[in-house]
Parts: structure tokens; sequence; C-alpha cells
């Protein structure tokens, strides 16, 4: 970030207008406006959208958010749809049909359902065909839009409405699928995990850094919902800034092949202060079940492990 002035990018035109639909205190708009600033002023982009909260709430024909051209894409085909309109593009520009000083990105977002769950093949197709273009996905971790159920982003234990927590039930059985390491194995040249931090340092750079690496680059970026996670809307940093203390969403960095830590906590908290603030895992601090959070700060430590096993390689 050298060179770069914070208070500037805070104040660059807006690409992402107000005025749309998306719940107070939603991570997903947040971090489309954190993306989107990324882009240098005279760059004009293209946005495929994965059918979801972001879609719906964004673009209702014929008003839209989004000051740049904007495909509504259904659940399963956002990245399909974006690497086809790349080939569109790179086509007419070597037939001379777009002037040589146009510069397009290829910039598409999706929840986790349709980026984990529902869009893989599509996403994990333009990924391996190395297309140049940036896939974004916000990480809620449920099927927010249709009522918050359970994808394979959902942590363990988590309360949701195909994963009730009852009598006989603790929430999700399953761990939470790790997709920024999974796309990685594609040999992508870029892939970068990433939240809001206190000052959007880490995103911006993340993000520029997608933007304008040639090929086919991944962002995911924790964007919690306050609906699903069940928080007060006002709390979405400190949230935020727990999971990335707790080392639930450690922030890091994969450029060709090459694994690096981009921060590292000087204290790494216990998993249960980051479950404590979000009323869908109250559950697990009701007596008899202890055991529960001792099972998921276990999960925790081994990939924190596993990740700085990689980044020291």
């Amino acid at each position: 970030m050298a060179g770069y002035n914070l208070k500037e990018i805070m104040n660059k035109p807006e690409r992402l207008t107000p005025g749309h639909r998306m719940c107070a205190g939603c991570g997903a708009t947040i971090g489309v406006r954190a993306v989107l600033r990324a882009l240098h002023e005279n760059d004009r982009a293209v946005i495929g959208n994965a059918t979801g909260c972001l879609e719906v709430s964004s673009y209702t024909y014929p008003y839209t958010a989004w000051e740049d051209s904007y495909i509504h894409n259904a659940f399963e085909n956002a990245g399909a749809t974006l690497s086809g309109v790349e080939t569109a593009y790179k086509a007419l520009k070597k037939r001379g049909r777009i002037p040589e000083d146009v510069n397009y990105k290829f910039i598409t977002f999706g929840g986790d359902g349709g980026t984990y769950d529902i869009g893989f093949q599509s996403l994990s197709g333009a990924m391996e065909r190395g297309h140049d273009m940036v896939y974004v996905c916000y990480d809620n971790g449920a099927y927010m839009n249709t009522g918050i159920q359970r994808s394979s982003a959902t942590p363990r234990f988590a309360d949701t409405t195909t994963t009730p927590v009852g009598k006989v039930s603790t929430g999700k059985m399953q761990s939470r699928k790790d997709l920024a390491s999974i796309i990685a194995e594609h040999g992508v040249p870029y892939v970068g995990q990433t939240t809001f931090t206190r000052d959007f340092r880490d995103i911006h750079t993340k993000a520029e850094r997608a933007i304008y690496t040639e090929g086919a680059c991944f962002l995911n970026v924790l964007a919690p919902c306050p609906r699903g996670w069940r928080y007060d809307m006002s709390d979405i940093m400190k949230i935020c800034k727990l999971a990335v203390d707790t080392c639930y969403w450690p922030l890091f960095e994969v450029e060709e092949g090459r694994w690096t830590l981009s921060y590292e906590p000087k204290k790494k908290l216990p998993i249960e202060d980051f479950l404590r603030e979000q009323g869908r895992f109250k559950h697990l601090f009701k007596p008899g079940n202890e055991e529960l959070i001792v099972q998921f700060q276990e999960e925790v430590d081994r990939r924190w492990e596993d990740l700085l096993y990689k980044c020291s390689k």
C-alpha cells in the first residue's frame, strides 16, 4: 500500500450507489464497495452477480445500484458468464472493434451458496481455463436470501433453519469447506482471503492485486450477516476483528503458488470470543456443551497450524 493515501481511497466515487435494499449492517455491500474502490479511476468494469441477497436487493429492472455494466446471473453460472464475456471482449479487441485505450476489468460477485455450492462447477471451470477475471465470494456462511439455510461455508454447530438446534441437535454437523485453499490448488496466479479490518487496507490491497493480476483470480471475503449470525448490526467490525484474532478467518494470499500470511495476531484469542457475539452459537454456552467449544477450538487450531506450515515453505 506504499504510495496510497487511505483518505483518498475511502473518498473515491462509489461504484455501488446508496439506495439499494440491503440490510443495515450487511457485510456484502461493504465488501463490494471496498473491492470496487480498487479499480483505477479510468478503468471500466463488467460486473457479474450470482443470484442472492446482493442481486435481488441491488437490481430491480429497470433500476440498478451499479455504476458499471452489470449482469445478473443465475445461481450456478456467474463464473461461466463472466468468462464468456471476457473471451468476447478479447476477441472484439483483437478485431479492432474496441478502442485500444478502453480498458475493461471483469469482476463477478457471489455469496457462499452460489460459490461454494451451486456455482462451484462454473467457478472451477473459469479458474482452470485461466480467464482474466476476478471472482469475489462474499461469504456470509449460509443461504441468507432464502431463509438462512446451511451451506458448505456454514461453520460447524451453527444454528440455521435447516440445521436447527434442539433437544437432539447441536446445529450443523459438518465442518466448513476451505474454499480459498481449493481454488489455490487450481494453480491460479492469485488467491486472497480477507475481511474488513480497521482501516480497510487489507481488502483494498488484495482487491487491487486480484484485479490487476493477469489471469483468473479469486477473493474470499468474510461478510457477516446480521440476520443469519444474529448480532447487533453496529458490531460488524468487531465481529470481523474477532474472526481474524481468533484465527477463525485468517488473512493470507497465494501468489503463483506461494503462500503468505497477511496478519498474525500478537495474542491468538480463544474461539469462544468470536462465537459468543453471535446468536447462532448461543446454545454452545449452555451447561453441558463445553465439549463442543473444545471441538471447535481444535478445528480452528488445526487449520491455523496447516496455514502456518504452508506459509513457511
